[in-house]
């Protein structure tokens, strides 16, 4: 299973860039960008630190999705 998430979607809405949110839930502007790529998966506290600051729940923030077939 894989986590997609519609942070940059969230953040265009409130005209914020990744530094702005960042500083709002306490990490740096890379760590927004690694989990906006996917490339990493925040903690439950991160996720709903992020999700409250973009006025929506988690769960419509983050989706669990299949893996595709031959991708790990």
């Amino acid at each position: 299973m894989g986590l997609r998430n519609h942070i940059r979607q969230h953040r265009a809405r409130l005209e914020w860039t990744q530094e702005d949110l960042a500083r709002r839930v306490g990490v740096r502007r890379q760590t927004v960008l690694a989990i906006e790529k996917g490339h990493y998966v925040p903690s439950a506290l991160l996720a709903f630190k992020i999700a409250r600051e973009l006025g929506v729940p988690v769960e419509g923030l983050f989706e669990l999705r299949p893996e595709e077939e031959g991708v790990p």
